[in-house]
């Protein structure tokens, strides 16, 4: 049944998530704050800064007015950097209504408070609320997308039935959603991977291999893990496509932001020279600052994280945070691999090997 669907933020992902949807059959109504590129998706049918090369379904219209854009709408998509949530939401207010499902497809952490973009978004509403908040994530680069590339991704919300709304919405032969009922494994795990493709990126900008790569992926994959673990996410959750998917996508494609910046860095530019570049967000690096604030006020050891943020904002050279890393105490592997596999798994693992050495 065709839906009528508010899209948020005319960046690359929200134009490609907005071409799913058109491709669906649906009405999307992106808001862009730029009238000329609001003019330019009406007329030309392209997003020239954001996806070069790519021609978007008729279905798709543009305004910078955002009561038009939400008028008669059942679902409005977030998606905007992270520092832009708050400011976004106080705009939105006026236009949500009792049957709105607010979804967003953003990833990150906010420093200071150390919300997740969840949390950020009810917080901002207070008790004017929608029927429910859900969350989209997973591996997915918009380029590819919109290329009608296979991609597989998550969708999760505290009200399951919203959730299952949202996967039909999406769904289609070549962008397939699952639901998984863990938000805050969902939200930790795509916001986090920014940080590990940064770090990737900052290596192989330093000439390092495949070996340092799928050290810090597995590595990384543990560190995530321990934070969200300790915020109360189900372990599985990081073995799965917000997870352990996000990951791999993010840390092995040159389409990443975050990686890019990261390789950067490691051929030794500074960071507010590798920002003006990028002419894009690269949220691994507010996200890096969040998680280093947020890994010290609940004790959960994560060094990469902060090895990163040392070098993002204290001018550790990328080459002495790698060997610091690398010259860590000696540590048992099977120590983070439990932590994928839940909390008593260490326990039975250790009496498993205590039976057969007494067999």
């Amino acid at each position: 049944m065709k839906k009528n669907v508010a899209v948020l933020g005319a960046g690359s992902w929200g134009t490609a998530l907005a071409t799913v949807l058109a491709d669906n059959e649906h009405n999307v109504k992106i808001w862009t704050r730029r009238k000329e590129q609001a003019k330019e998706i009406n007329q030309d049918h392209t997003n020239t800064k954001y996806l070069p090369g790519f021609t978007l379904p008729h279905l798709i219209s543009a305004s910078s007015d955002l009561a038009w854009c939400t008028e008669n709408v059942e679902y409005i998509l977030l998606v905007v950097p992270t520092k832009a949530v708050r400011d976004t939401m106080t705009l939105l207010k006026p236009y949500i209504k009792e049957y709105s499902i607010l979804i967003h497809a953003s990833k990150g952490i906010e420093p200071g408070t150390s919300k997740r973009i969840s949390e950020m978004m009810e917080e901002e509403l207070a008790n004017q609320k929608g029927r429910a908040t859900v969350v989209l994530s997973g591996p997915s680069h918009a380029e590819e997308v919109c290329k009608r590339q296979p991609t597989t991704v998550t969708v999760s919300s505290h009200v399951a039935e919203a959730a299952e709304e949202v996967q039909e919405l999406f769904m289609n032969n070549n962008f397939r959603v699952y639901t998984n009922h863990d938000l805050i494994g969902v939200e930790i795990g795509g916001a986090l991977k920014n940080i590990i493709a940064l770090g990737i990126g900052l290596t192989d900008g330093l000439g390092y291999g495949d070996n340092a790569k799928a050290a810090l992926m597995t590595r990384g994959l543990a560190e995530i893990a321990r934070l969200g673990i300790k915020l109360g996410a189900n372990p599985l959750t990081f073995t799965g496509l917000s997870g352990l998917g996000d990951l791999i996508v993010t840390c092995t494609s040159e389409h990443s932001r975050n990686w890019r910046a990261g390789y950067k860095l490691g051929q030794g530019k500074n960071l507010d020279d590798v920002l003006k570049e990028m002419g894009m967000v690269v949220e691994g690096v507010r996200t890096t600052k969040a998680v280093y604030e947020l890994s010290y006020q609940i004790q959960v050891e994560m060094p990469i994280t902060e090895a990163l943020f040392e070098v993002l904002f204290e001018e550790k050279s990328p080459k002495e945070a790698a060997q610091q890393l690398m010259g860590r105490v000696r540590k048992h592997e099977v120590e983070n691999v439990s932590l994928l596999l839940g909390p008593d798994f260490q326990e039975k693992w250790q009496e498993m090997t205590w039976s057969k050495d007494n067999d």
